[in-house]
């Protein structure tokens, strides 16, 4: 092999080298990268929407003894605990040997993702058909939601508080749901409107049935045929749907995509991939240092409002009860753990699509296969709406990915003024934290089907297993 000159040398000690992440693994490591995503796939087809994703990371925390707070009386380190705030958000902890007055080391991912609500009152007919109104929940392109099959889960309470869990469309013997759309031969005027406006709000109809109930002197008989199915399932009435929470999400399994199996092809991945790799990176955390925490926020996708969003002080709560259980609450103490803490705020990005170009940046975008994604700042135009991260903590956020041999890429989102996006770091960032955004590139984001990378999703994994210990 011929020997380098002295410009190659350099070039390899002074240039970002920004390989594709699967060409430096062993077939050890690419084993245990492609082993880690079947065990998310087979996650994502368990736990569709927030109040799934929160049951199925219970039953896990459980399993690997984490015990629920409200039944522990007194705290001690390496103790294991969570808290659920009603069923839609999560806080779990691994106790330091630290103060905690000195600060936690916290990720923070959501679980909540687009998808179709159903409105307070969905039940009609129209000339023979039975729908459901919805309105759809966060950022869509409405376009993307008509012609697939599509799954019901959520849960109804009647009003003498019996609740019923509903999950309709997910097994092969379910039936399924759609909306319909106009055919090609007759959508000209349709195909002269703008994308966004192809589809409207209020043709997010589901299609749910056409056969009649069999009583000449009713009128509805297909609403009727309909509600008689559920009372004689879940024993509700048509005002049951009142104190209901119930949710339509594509019906489509997660998948390994590629010939190579190199992807995984999945709804809500954003940002379903972030939390799970925080979930089970907590798993594995054993006496650290300061308390790691573990943050699963519902409400993100519409602005972390609400009583299970992180603009809610259910967290404060959270540490208030900590600080009070390991015999540490003194005056003011919350905000002193809140402004000592280091957070990374673990959400996905755009990953470049050659499909797109235009609206990428090249040299400051994030790639499928590079690692994991660091966003200094969010927001929009002149970092408008975000929490900027300061070049300090960046220093000590590389440190650790660099010592653990994680594979990262720093990245933004988009050309100036093309758009932005926001996760929930500001609002971290707001209680005294040092927060920074870091998660992983997402190919179709916020579509019905999104990609992610293996690689990439193991390369979280590490990170915030890493990140936790310190």
């Amino acid at each position: 092999m011929a020997e380098k000159t002295k410009g190659e040398v350099l070039k390899d000690s002074l240039f970002d080298k920004k390989e594709n992440g699967w060409l430096t693994v062993s077939e050890e490591q690419e084993n245990k990268i492609m082993d880690f995503a079947e065990g998310y796939i087979a996650f994502l087809n368990r736990a569709k929407t927030e109040r799934e994703f929160i049951n199925e990371a219970k039953k896990i925390l459980l399993a690997n003894g984490f015990k629920d707070l409200n039944e522990v009386s007194s705290l001690k380190p390496n103790d294991k605990v969570f808290y659920i705030n009603r069923n839609k958000s999560l806080f779990a902890s691994v106790i330091g040997s630290k103060n905690l007055k000195e600060g936690m080391q916290l990720v923070g991912a959501h679980v909540d993702s687009p998808r179709l609500d159903l409105r307070p009152n969905p039940l009609y007919e129209n000339t023979d058909f039975a729908y459901l109104k919805t309105r759809y929940y966060g950022g869509i392109k409405k376009y993307q939601w008509t012609c697939i099959p599509l799954s019901l889960h959520g849960v109804i309470t009647k009003a003498n508080g019996e609740k019923i869990e509903i999950n309709i469309g997910e097994n092969d013997n379910d039936p399924i749901f759609t909306i319909s759309d106009l055919l090609p031969h007759l959508a000209h005027k349709q195909e002269k409107r703008t994308l966004g406006d192809g589809i409207e709000g209020e043709d997010l109809n589901i299609l749910i049935g056409s056969m009649p109930f069999k009583d000449d002197k009713v009128s509805s008989k297909v609403k009727l045929n309909i509600l008689n199915i559920l009372n004689k399932k879940y024993g509700t009435t048509e005002k049951d749907f009142i104190s209901s929470e119930l949710e339509l999400v594509p019906a489509f399994k997660a998948k390994s995509l590629g010939f190579d199996g190199s992807m995984v092809a999945a709804y809500g991945q954003d940002d379903r991939v972030c939390s799970y790799t925080s979930l089970k990176a907590i798993l594995e955390v054993n006496n650290p240092n300061k308390t790691a925490t573990l943050i699963l926020a519902d409400k993100e996708e519409i602005g972390s409002m609400g009583n299970t969003g992180m603009y809610s002080e259910v967290f404060e709560y959270y540490v208030n009860e900590l600080l009070h259980k390991l015999n540490q609450n003194n005056f003011n103490m919350v905000n002193t753990v809140l402004c000592h803490s280091k957070m990374l705020s673990a959400d996905v990005t755009a990953a470049y699509d050659p499909n797109f170009t235009d609206v990428f940046e090249k040299h400051n975008e994030a790639y499928l296969n590079k690692g994991v994604s660091i966003n200094k700042y969010t927001g929009g135009n002149g970092k408008s709406g975000a929490s900027d991260a300061n070049a300090e903590f960046i220093s000590y956020v590389r440190s650790i990915l660099e010592k653990n041999n994680v594979t990262y890429q720093i990245t933004d989102m988009g050309k100036i003024g093309v758009g932005g996006g926001g996760t929930i770091a500001y609002i971290l960032a707001n209680r005294g934290m040092d927060v920074i955004d870091l998660g992983i590139p997402v190919l179709s984001m916020h579509s019905p089907y999104e990609v992610t990378s293996k690689f990439d999703v193991y390369m979280a994994y590490l990170t915030y297993r890493a990140f936790y210990e310190g």
